[in-house]
């Protein structure tokens, strides 16, 4: 796959006080497959990413800011900044690219934040993790982000599908962006992680609006459902963008030429879908 120029649109960067603040509530979380399958999110220096992507061909990887609230202990766990992605972004412009996250549980102080990283610090986007805060994707806490977000022409970016922490998934279901999507015609949303396992859901809702993209990431590619691959290779070759969430580059896009996708929807999926919603 080298020289794809691939573009990973969800990626994780823990620094070492991240992930030293991780580590210090992990033991207190109630304990489920994310932790014990697979060992949580990698953490490597700058340079360290810049020569994994290299070796797999990835031209971009998107670092999202992490704001993720703890169903059990009813708190922010796993939390890493805008200013240490900032920084981040800042070792290799034009190979890592910032999102921001949102608290709807703090509105006005995310509001402010996210206006920042994107207005001041040229992040791309916006990443949401809704299942600890225990409420829809569609709840009227999170109505302020799309509004926000759609009107600094940022596409938001939110998990859909079942959780592997140790969280209710319902909150997750991909059919609350339905609604979403109704109400923020002009706002680019992006439901990743395939909406396993409600993957159908998630792909009728592509179908149905312009603004709304399939996430193919957080799942290795040899698992994906029949229903997305179709998908990414027919009608949805310009609806499905690719990311990692953290998973191995190359391993990711090995698996992905395992499957025989069509050469102009392989790189709309990997590249050219990216560029278009994220306006790079």
């Amino acid at each position: 796959m080298p020289g794809i120029g691939a573009i990973d649109i969800l990626n994780h960067f823990y620094t070492p006080a991240s992930k030293a603040r991780r580590d210090a509530v992990a033991h207190e979380e109630l304990v489920c497959r994310m932790e014990t399958a697979l060992g949580g999110f990698p953490a490597h220096s700058p340079e360290k990413w810049l020569e994994l992507m290299d070796e797999a061909g990835v031209d971009k990887t998107f670092f999202a800011q992490t704001a993720a609230f703890s169903y059990f202990q009813r708190r922010l766990y796993g939390q890493t900044t805008i200013d240490e992605i900032y920084a981040a972004t800042k070792v290799a412009p034009g190979r890592f690219v910032g999102i921001a996250s949102y608290n709807p549980f703090r509105i006005k102080d995310s509001l402010h934040d996210i206006d920042r990283a994107v207005q001041d610090c040229g992040f791309k986007g916006v990443f949401v993790h809704i299942y600890g805060f225990d409420i829809p994707l569609d709840d009227r806490k999170m109505y302020p982000l799309y509004a926000k977000c759609q009107e600094l022409g940022v596409p938001v970016i939110m998990q859909v599908g079942y959780v592997l922490e140790a969280m209710p998934s319902e909150h997750g279901r991909p059919i609350y962006l339905d609604r979403i999507a109704l109400d923020f015609p002009e706002c680019k949303l992006v439901g990743a992680h395939t909406g396993y396992p409600w993957c159908e859901e998630l792909i009728s809702i592509c179908y149905k609006y312009d603004n709304v993209y399939l996430g193919a990431d957080a799942h290795m590619p040899r698992y994906w459902e029949p229903t997305v691959v179709r998908f990414i290779n027919s009608r949805g070759a310009d609806k499905c963008l690719w990311g990692t969430n953290g998973l191995d580059f190359k391993r990711m896009l090995t698996q992905i030429d395992a499957l025989e996708l069509k050469e102009e929807n392989k790189r709309k999926l990997l590249r050219d879908n990216a560029i278009k919603v994220f306006k790079l």
